[in-house]
């Protein structure tokens, strides 16, 4: 059978708001299968870099929260830290940028947990059955430790991966720093001479004395494992992580990290296709949308669920003045189009081979 997937538009009508239509989109689509009872419930989010805009409003995140504990559940809002320099580098500033963009208890009624701790080294190796390229992940232990999973995701473009939606997010944003350097990369992090200021903690923090300091810091590539524990404890960010895995590699490990995330316990997924900006939310700012805003989707199946939003923002048209608007548009393909490198069915491909979801979906229309 198709996976089914469900839709609703963003068009209201007196006495009804976007709030109550998210809530008559996930009971359509089954939430209320999901035993929340007592359970810990991990509501998966994008927070948003300061400066951008486009993340999504926390008031979505409250009517999901709301939803939850009405049904005996205890939810937090989680995301893990980023790999680059920026505002969600370490919990601390993490959290001030959640807070910044709204996502705080008092404005969504649940707590914030950033899911790989303070510097983004509490994390749970989790083995990967059928993987390719990853066989163990490096999943944020408060993710890990949830009974059920929730995604809230933001479908927009994406220069690596060519659309974010809920296999990105669940994936790539469910790994802790070492777990999204090993998704990056396929090599070894390396420090800037430039930025370096030998103090020495990267070194002491190796457990395979694969660093030396002398006036610098340098790391021995053929000791070195590429755990990342030097990213994380680098006082002024002079360790640097590689960046040479091809995209379609990238792709197939976000696949991987994702069965990590959602193996053997209840998950449940909404895209919400507005705002598409070419670019991530990891941005200090976004570009006009490249399409006009399509609606709300949510779905058991993450897979049926990313392919069914490509479709839709496939048969928009295209905002005059944004990036789409500028390119040539000749692959069929809003996210190809942009992004000629990018290769985002090699992540649904390899969703399903993992048995993750499918690709074949029935659209269902609330």
């Amino acid at each position: 059978m198709k996976a089914k997937v469900f839709f609703i538009d963003l068009h209201v009508t007196r006495g009804k708001n976007l709030q109550q239509k998210l809530v008559r989109l996930v009971k359509a689509a089954g939430i209320d299968r999901v035993d929340f009872d007592k359970k810990f419930v991990a509501i998966k989010v994008h927070f948003g870099e300061p400066g951008n805009l486009a993340y999504l409003r926390p008031n979505y995140a409250k009517t999901l929260v709301d939803l939850v504990k009405e049904r005996g559940g205890r939810p937090f809002l989680t995301d893990c830290n980023t790999l680059y320099v920026g505002g969600r580098k370490n919990a601390l500033d993490h959290l001030d940028s959640a807070y910044l963009n709204g996502f705080s208890p008092f404005s969504t009624g649940c707590h914030v947990l950033i899911a790989d701790g303070l510097k983004g080294t509490d994390e749970v190796l989790v083995p990967v059955e059928g993987g390719e390229h990853v066989k163990e992940a490096k999943i944020g232990r408060a993710i890990m430790d949830a009974d059920i999973v929730i995604s809230l995701n933001h479908f927009k473009g994406h220069e690596l991966t060519g659309f974010g939606g809920a296999l990105k997010n669940i994936g790539m944003g469910s790994g802790s720093r070492a777990g999204k350097m090993e998704m990056h990369s396929a090599g070894k992090p390396s420090v800037n001479h430039e930025a370096c200021i030998g103090c020495g903690v990267c070194a002491e923090n190796c457990a395979h004395n694969a660093i030396t300091v002398e006036e610098k810091a340098t790391i021995d590539q053929a000791i070195c494992t590429g755990c990342g524990r030097c990213l994380s404890v680098c006082p002024v960010d002079a360790v640097e992580p590689a960046s040479d895995e091809s995209v379609e590699i990238l792709n197939k490990k976000i696949a991987e990290y994702t069965w990590a995330v959602l193996h053997g316990r209840p998950h449940f997924h909404i895209n919400m296709v507005i705002d598409v900006s070419p670019f991530c939310d990891c941005y200090g700012g976004n570009d006009i949308p490249i399409v006009p805003d399509v609606g709300m989707f949510a779905s058991f199946d993450p897979v049926a669920l990313d392919v069914a939003c490509a479709d839709a923002v496939n048969k928009q048209p295209v905002i005059a003045g944004s990036e789409l608007a500028k390119c040539h548009r000749t692959h069929g393909d809003y996210f190809t189009d942009i992004y000629p490198e990018t290769n985002w069915r090699s992540a649904i491909d390899h969703a399903v081979k993992l048995g993750l979801g499918q690709k074949e979906y029935e659209l269902i229309t609330v």
